[in-house]
């Protein structure tokens, strides 16, 4: 399935954390935490200025970026969980 968000609105996949820790601790899944880092996957054209004109977003499909813990609403797209959040909602981008 084909998705493309729209305006400023960004498609993100959830990159799983390590399930040990440095130790060598193994964490069940009961006890992790969605991960708050993610790949963007789909980006909207951008957000409507007052003049009419579009404002283009600063991350692109490929980024790695982080976001906040309750960020965006999960769908399911071919069986896997995504997030579709506003560009807002995006804290960085790691590079």
């Amino acid at each position: 399935m084909k998705i493309r968000p729209l305006n400023d609105r960004v498609l993100v996949l959830r990159i799983e954390e390590e399930e040990k820790t440095s130790g060598g601790i193994i964490i069940p899944d009961t006890a992790k935490e969605k991960p708050q880092e993610g790949k963007v996957i789909a980006v909207g054209s951008g957000k409507m200025s007052e003049n009419g004109g579009r404002l283009p977003l600063d991350v692109k499909a490929g980024d790695r970026v982080l976001f906040g813990k309750y960020a965006g609403n999960e769908i399911k797209i071919d069986g896997v969980e995504h997030l579709i959040m506003r560009e807002d909602d995006i804290l960085a981008i790691i590079e």
